[in-house]
């Protein structure tokens, strides 16, 4: 009887979210338990449960986002009205975390894997975004959020992975102009300073529709890309290749060579094409071409110019050593 109850009233509440809005929201993602304190983990299709968290869940992964910190696990509790995500322009967002449901907008969109979106309401690091109907909008967390284009992708693609061109962007004045870019990948023909006119032959708005398109891009696929610089139209033509770092993953040019660090610059992990260079889980990185660095974000700026090679410094035991990438 209490279950049958129980039954009801969620399908009572899953009839009558979009009119009763954020209280009939709340209560879903309450009844879903779909916040705890360690964990968003939101109830979707085919009896799955779509969860962010910085470690992994105990229980069967079937499918992670290493840059996103998304998983897909079972849903062992079926519970029967799983969230969906809202592919139409929403007329109002309403923010959910443990404690409350606050009205607000999305006043700053996700730059790609750089930065995630800003909500206009103080929320709990932990809490997700809806509208009206409770059709997922975006994961709050203590980064930002995650947007539902992404969250949509990751639940949709087979295997998880992201486009890149080798360069990062940013905003000025209504103009999208290259901020770093990635000296080492060879097909790589932008340079800091370029502003971005078009991409394929479509005017690019901002920097987050367009990093979006290049992130979303096939692996390998070819573009053209409209470019002003110094004074002059140029088209240039880039090749997508396989995104190595950004959102919780480090993101310098040396995981480009297999390498990857915590932000004391400490190695956390060596792939099999970085293993010739000698290095040992637990050596710290001190200079990139003779310059110290101080944190893993430093490491773009000492390398923006560089051509051919790195000349790294290391040290193991109070032991330092040098080794050249290139």
């Amino acid at each position: 009887m209490l279950r049958l109850l129980l039954a009801l009233t969620l399908l009572y509440l899953n009839l009558q979210a979009c009119r009763g809005g954020a209280e009939s929201c709340r209560q879903k993602v309450s009844d879903s338990r779909a916040i705890t304190e360690q964990r968003v983990q939101i109830p979707i299709q085919n009896n799955q449960l779509l969860i962010f968290s910085k470690t992994p869940p105990e229980e069967k992964i079937i499918k992670h986002d290493p840059f996103l910190s998304l998983y897909i696990i079972q849903d062992t509790k079926k519970f029967k009205y799983p969230f969906k995500i809202n592919n139409k322009l929403s007329l109002g967002i309403i923010g959910i975390d443990s404690n409350k449901a606050l009205e607000g907008k999305i006043i700053k969109k996700q730059l790609g894997l750089e930065s995630f979106a800003k909500f206009s309401k103080p929320l709990s690091s932990l809490s997700i975004l809806l509208n009206s109907c409770c059709n997922l909008e975006g994961i709050v967390t203590e980064r930002g959020i995650i947007e539902k284009e992404y969250v949509e992708r990751f639940i949709n693609i087979k295997n998880v992975s992201y486009g890149d061109f080798g360069i990062r962007v940013y905003d000025e004045s209504s103009a999208v102009v290259v901020k770093e870019s990635n000296p080492f990948i060879k097909s790589n023909q932008l340079k800091v300073g370029d502003i971005i006119l078009e991409l394929d032959a479509k005017r690019v708005k901002d920097s987050a529709s367009f990093m979006k398109n290049i992130l979303f891009s096939s692996i390998g696929s070819t573009h053209n890309v409209k470019i002003k610089r110094d004074n002059k139209i140029v088209i240039l033509r880039s090749i997508t290749q396989k995104r190595v770092g950004g959102g919780y993953l480090d993101d310098v040019y040396l995981e480009f060579f297999g390498l990857s660090f915590d932000k004391k610059l400490f190695l956390i992990k060596i792939e099999k094409k970085a293993q010739h260079f000698g290095l040992k889980i637990g050596d710290r990185l001190l200079q990139v071409n003779t310059k110290d660095i101080k944190g893993a974000d430093d490491i773009f700026d000492k390398t923006d110019k560089v051509k051919n090679s790195l000349n790294l410094l290391f040290e193991r035991e109070h032991f330092q050593f040098f080794v050249k990438v290139n």
